[in-house]
């Protein structure tokens, strides 16, 4: 028999004890001689046995095991922010002992994969699931809360009745374009445009509503010709929308505030395509706080936003609530602050 055949029948046969002795060693009863117990304890080493996970979970027992899930249509390895957030809850998973299954959800519409997605929580393969990258409405994660699952949502904010086992975690992005607009309007900018993300994602609206509010507080207008809508949070957007601009008949900012750093890179490669220099020509911000920005030429001004705090407080709060079923915390909030770099100019 090879040791990865055996089960806790043949642990009993070989230690001569019956099969619910054996459970009671693996679950750690005290109503277990020590002898006994030490006699079932050499035969599961000699074997490497370990109980079937299935059959734990069938009992009652936790996986320790939580789903990270990633609503993403582009390229995930090639994005250090993604790469990052993944990291992240990994790191502080390990930290409380549990393991991270990982996918990546192409598509929320498809109905297949959608349906595997379920199939995950229903086979009881994760104890809990947190989701990047929804929207704010998806039907299917509405689904698996209204199940009793215990979800992690980044990015959503609660309901007037929030459910108990829905955790959310949101930016301050009000307070960020606040800070954004403000320290522009302090170098004497007045010109201010805006590269919106991706506006079916609660970021996408907040930081839109922000930036207008902080125009209205610092007494500008909002140039219809400068709120430039991309169509996501990838370098790609940034590039695509600085091109459509450049291709109208229309006078340009003085200064534009990007809807993340990725996105501000791809308007800063297109605005140099145009021979325009950056803050010479055009002032940019980010918001985020890429890795890469403090190396970008040039380095670039953005809002920072610690999403490693945010994953850690996310992961913890989610397995508290498996473990403890009570949890006081349901909403993570986490603040913004202005980093001063090379991409703007005063005017």
């Amino acid at each position: 028999m090879k040791k990865t055949d055996i089960n806790s029948t043949e642990i009993a046969k070989l230690a001569g004890v019956s099969r619910s002795t054996v459970s009671r060693v693996i679950n750690n009863y005290s109503n277990v001689p020590a002898e006994t117990r030490e006699k079932v304890l050499k035969v599961i080493q000699q074997y490497n046995y370990f109980p079937n996970v299935s059959a734990q979970v069938l009992a009652g027992k936790r996986a320790r095991t939580i789903g990270l899930f990633l609503i993403e249509q582009g390229n995930v390895s090639g994005d250090m922010l993604t790469n990052m957030l993944i990291v992240s809850v990994i790191e502080h998973a390990s930290e409380h002992g549990y393991y991270v299954l990982t996918h990546i959800i192409r598509d929320a519409k498809d109905t297949e994969m959608i349906k595997n997605v379920k199939e995950i929580f229903f086979q009881r393969r994760i104890d809990g699931g947190i989701f990047i990258g929804a929207a704010i409405h998806e039907p299917f994660i509405e689904e698996l809360i209204d199940e009793g699952f215990v979800i992690g949502i980044v990015d959503q904010t609660l309901s007037d009745h929030p459910e108990p086992n829905r955790i959310v975690s949101k930016f301050n992005n009000d307070s960020g374009m606040k800070q954004a607009v403000a320290y522009l309007a302090g170098l004497g900018h007045s010109k201010i445009g805006v590269i919106n993300g991706d506006m079916n994602r609660l970021s996408g609206q907040t930081k839109y509503e922000g930036y207008k509010t902080a125009m209205r507080m610092c007494g500008l207008q909002v140039n219809p010709n400068w709120v430039l809508n991309g169509d996501d949070f990838h370098e790609r957007s940034g590039y695509k929308v600085i091109q459509k601009l450049m291709s109208q008949e229309t006078d340009l900012p003085t200064a534009i505030i990007a809807a993340n750093d990725s996105v501000a890179f791809g308007a800063i490669r297109a605005l140099k395509e145009h021979k325009l220099r950056v803050p010479e020509d055009l002032s940019i911000i980010g918001f985020d706080d890429h890795a890469l920005s403090e190396k970008h030429h040039p380095a670039l001004t953005t809002i920072r936003v610690d999403f490693s705090d945010m994953l850690k407080r996310m992961t913890s709060c989610l397995i508290t609530k498996i473990e403890q079923k009570t949890l006081d915390i349901k909403e993570i909030t986490v603040d913004c602050s202005l980093v001063v770099r090379e991409s703007c100019r005063r005017i």
